[in-house]
């Protein structure tokens, strides 16, 4: 069985496949689509505001449920990729991810905007696994694979560059839904060229998709993060107690299910490995202490300090920057110095920038926000791409597609849960500023919805009011950011911690696999 499988992935992949840096060049489309959407939507955010007026908490789900769907169904088409084709699930995805952008480009509500980025993140979740899975059976050669690694890592920080920049222009030029519309010739360019380039690999022995599994995933996931959010944003109450109940009952039977079937849907063995449990709590709790705070800040750039669209991205670029030099060389330096050395280093430095974000305010300075962005994205860019490494390495070659996804789902269900609870934080503080004199009720009533909302909602009063209602809707604003920024750095400098415990021992591999 293992010379067969062995034979079989070489047969697909090749221990030095020609062509297979150009096909790394289509892949990375994959991830720079999904990570330019991510980060475009935050910068649209104001506009957004603005057309659809959307409550505070539909503003939430807006940012989130595109995570919260994407998560949920991470490892069910990881595995689903095992089984009919990596590559096949790749373009399907890509397809489907190209046609429900345009319906978020011309989403006429709140509710349909929601929706839209729901069916987003069913096309999303078959793309990230699809192509880490990819790489892994591409790169036999473990320093090879390491850079490969690297700029898959590098391409979605550029993504996260290239989005509110690009974004920016379009939203200087054009309505808010073009930002969506700019997914569309990536797709192109993907399917076309990854059709001839791509190789197709799959897991050679799979067994059936089991459907059930599927679904307990789903509501599990969805149960657990819908009930943060709800306890996040309104303390405890029924609909959160269910939810956490449900949540922990499916994920709970889909562990034991996996344990019994004879071809799981995802290994649950493969956390007994230290490195590779130790790299998905890394990831999800990196990502949980970042995300919230990410998301608010395009809108600090532009509501609070004035900024432009344009300028507000630009603004954002050193955080890409640093993500990107230190994915590309992320794998050498795990190599001369050690895995936890550089992860936890790496989650130490995001955690201290964090920190000192806690003293914001609106008249902070762009070189003491460009720093901490910097040291941001330096820091991110080697613990992510060295956890990538462990999680693709520690497993065997035909269950790359469920690593994949069990990574993937951890950065998501990250990114849903901080933008939940950080999210909530800042919103909850917003909410509990105090109105001027002279604001009408239904006035007030909008302005406490979001500060977009109440940007918008003073245009219709006099001078002296709207500036002193919007100055106080700022002021609570800055005040809810600077509280999630020492959330997310108690998160990071405690998941440092963990991680040079969680790491001890753990290495890169070199030389080449046979």
């Amino acid at each position: 069985m293992i010379t067969s499988t062995i034979k079989t992935e070489s047969h697909i992949g090749g221990a030095h496949r020609p062509g297979r840096w150009l096909a790394l060049s289509v892949l990375v489309l994959a991830v720079l689509l999904v990570a330019v959407d991510a980060t475009v939507l935050g910068l649209a955010t104001p506009f957004l505001s603005e057309d659809l007026e959307p409550t505070g908490n539909q503003l939430l789900w807006i940012g989130d449920v595109y995570s919260f769907v994407i998560a949920g169904l991470l490892v069910s088409m990881g595995s689903l990729g095992d089984r009919i084709g990596r590559k096949k699930l790749l373009l399907i995805g890509a397809t489907a991810f190209g046609a429900v952008s345009v319906l978020n480009a011309y989403a006429t509500s709140p509710e349909m905007m929601i929706v839209a980025r729901a069916l987003l993140g069913v096309a999303g979740a078959t793309l990230m696994p699809s192509t880490l899975a990819l790489i892994r059976n591409l790169f036999h050669d473990p320093r090879e694979r390491s850079l490969a690694i690297g700029i898959w890592g590098a391409m979605a920080s550029a993504g996260a560059a290239v989005g509110p920049v690009v974004g920016g222009f379009l939203l200087e030029h054009f309505w808010w839904g073009s930002v969506f519309l700019i997914n569309l010739p990536v797709m192109a360019v993907l399917v076309l060229v990854g059709l001839k380039l791509i190789p197709e690999s799959k897991n050679p022995n799979p067994g059936p998709w089991d459907v059930p599994s599927v679904a307990l995933s789903l509501v599990g996931v969805i149960g657990i993060v819908y009930a943060v959010k709800e306890l996040a944003s309104h303390g405890l109450s029924l609909d959160a107690g269910v939810a956490a109940l449900l949540g922990v009952a499916a994920l709970t039977w889909f562990v034991r299910r996996q344990l019994t079937l004879p071809a799981p849907l995802l290994d649950m063995r493969l956390f007994r490995h230290r490195g590779f449990s130790g790299a998905v709590a890394a990831d999800l709790l990196t990502i949980l202490g970042l995300s919230g705070l990410v998301f608010f800040l395009s809108q600090f750039f532009q509501l609070v300090q004035g900024r432009q669209p344009l300028e507000a991205g630009l603004a954002e670029l050193p955080a890409a920057i640093g993500a990107v030099t230190a994915g590309l060389v992320a794998g050498v330096v795990a190599r001369r110095f050690s895995v936890r050395s550089v992860v936890a280093g790496g989650l130490a430095a995001v955690g201290l920038a964090l920190a000192v974000l806690t003293t914001l305010d609106q008249h902070t300075g762009y070189p003491l926000l460009g720093a901490a962005l910097l040291v941001v994205g330096v820091g991110a860019g080697f613990s992510f791409t060295v956890t990538a490494d462990v999680i693709l390495s520690s497993v065997p070659k035909e269950q790359a597609g469920s690593a994949s996804a069990v990574s993937e789902t951890a950065y998501e269900l990250g990114a849903a849960l901080g933008i939940a609870i950080l999210g909530s934080i800042v919103t909850g503080i917003y909410r509990g500023f105090a109105t001027p004199a002279g604001v009408p009720s239904d006035v007030a009533s909008a302005a406490h919805e979001s500060l977009g909302g109440a940007v918008e909602a003073s245009g219709s009063l006099a001078p002296e009011t709207a500036t002193a209602l919007v100055s106080s809707a700022q002021d609570a604003f800055v005040d809810g950011l600077r509280i999630a920024a020492g959330v997310g750095a108690a998160v990071l400098l405690a998941t440092a911690v963990a991680a040079w415990f969680l790491l001890r021992g753990q290495k890169l591999e070199d030389g080449v696999e046979h």
